[in-house]
């Protein structure tokens, strides 16, 4: 079954589009490596919690947008293969160069983690 990488981030809501470009060529890389999806999902109704969030998740300040995303792999297996991969990738491959494709976010306060699917259930709405 799939294994799932998911991430939240907190993305200064005036930089939206500029998110938008930095995922496309970043996505584009988890996809030419074996990815089966990537999806980028910009918060449209997060509510606030009273105990927890996914705002204090990632200490979003009121001029940030919270954003869901998740990389859907065949298998762990090939999750792996690629994570060591992308070590020398981030050396190399200008993708990564942080002067050429600067993240429009502060990625220390991004979150991530792998996920095995355990359930994968669709609908039959065309």
């Amino acid at each position: 079954m799939s294994y799932v990488e998911g991430f939240l981030i907190a993305v200064p809501t005036a930089k939206k589009r500029e998110f938008i470009e930095h995922a496309r060529l970043a996505d584009q890389v988890f996809l030419d490596l074996g990815a089966l999806r990537v999806a980028e999902c910009w918060g449209s109704n997060v509510p606030h919690g009273k105990q927890t969030d996914f705002y204090r998740a990632v200490h979003a300040r009121e001029d940030e947008t919270v954003v869901f995303s998740w990389i859907e792999w065949p298998d762990k297996a090939a999750r792996d293969a690629v994570n060591e991969r992308l070590n020398e990738m981030m050396a190399s491959d200008d993708r990564f160069n942080r002067e050429k494709n600067p993240m429009p976010f502060d990625g220390s306060r991004l979150i991530y983690g792998g996920f095995e699917m355990i359930l994968d259930q669709k609908g039959n709405a065309a």
